[in-house]
């Protein structure tokens, strides 16, 4: 999100002593990161993101009031410019299991309590190479993440207390929507992708287009994130109605889909998910 040559990071955790400790061995394992702001919750770490557009985010996972999950979620849909990056995520974490084994896979990166220098290296290490990625618009790699960032924020959301997995959610299997002056109930199983524009969010199968007033970023807490992937702030799209991606003229990537004429657009934030194109 910053397009300076010196990266800048938000730093938000409730505990004074954990700040100080990971600003002071980010400093050593990173001199050139710009440290821009501090928060002690949530809640403040979502304004300062969305004031300073950082390139990274260290979010303690377990704040009060609003957690590092949840900010998580509010800065994955902040309004950017389709040129615009949203900034690495990366949570700081007291426990060494379930939640690690959420992170291995995941759109992000963790550092544990305490920060250790070795760890911390390495997450400084990958983090330097998802940036330069990200400014060279090519590929990352091994590094770059496989699935889409609220895959990880509902397996994170789903644990319960001391990271132990809790009930599976329940997402939705209908879609109550209006088809001209009528109201239908459409299968999700059916759905090929959402668009949303500032009142409506347009909802396509093969056979139905129709309208609800839930946007997308209220949705993509609600559909399986699985089965649905966010590829631009406006637009959810069925994986299995994927039909290819392919780049344009202006070398973005464009997303064909089974069944419909219709072409998506995926923004610069979400191309990761298509790696190799």
């Amino acid at each position: 999100m910053n397009s300076s040559q010196a990266p800048t990071a938000v730093l938000a955790d409730d505990e004074r002593l954990m700040r100080d400790q990971l600003r002071a061995r980010l400093a050593e394992a990173w001199p050139a990161l710009q440290l821009v702001a501090e928060a002690k919750n949530g809640a403040e770490a979502v304004e300062l993101v969305a004031q300073h557009r950082p390139d990274v985010v260290f979010l303690d996972i377990r704040m009060p009031g609003m957690t590092g999950v949840e900010a998580a979620r509010q800065i994955a849909q902040m309004e950017i410019d389709d040129d615009e990056l949203l900034p690495e995520i990366v949570f700081i974490t007291a426990y060494d299991q379930y939640a690690v084994e959420a992170f291995e896979q995941g759109a992000a990166d963790y550092v544990l309590k305490p920060a250790e220098r070795e760890r911390l290296r390495v997450t400084v290490e990958r983090l330097q190479r998802r940036l330069a990625a990200r400014e060279s618009d090519a590929d990352g790699g091994a590094d770059t993440p496989a699935q889409p960032l609220q895959q990880l924020l509902h397996r994170l959301s789903a644990q319960g207390a001391g990271g132990l997995p809790a009930k599976p959610p329940a997402y939705l299997k209908w879609i109550q929507a209006s088809v001209g002056q009528a109201i239908q109930m459409i299968p999700v199983d059916e759905v090929l992708f959402f668009i949303s524009d500032e009142k409506y969010t347009r909802v396509q199968t093969a056979t139905v287009e129709a309208l609800i007033r839930k946007p997308i970023k209220e949705l993509i807490d609600e559909l399986d994130p699985e089965r649905f992937w966010q590829i631009h702030r406006s637009t959810l799209v069925a994986v299995s109605a994927i039909a290819s991606v392919t780049r344009d003229f202006r070398g973005r990537q464009i997303v064909a889909v089974k069944g419909h004429t219709q072409k998506l657009e995926v923004s610069r934030s979400y191309t990761h998910l298509f790696k190799g194109m």
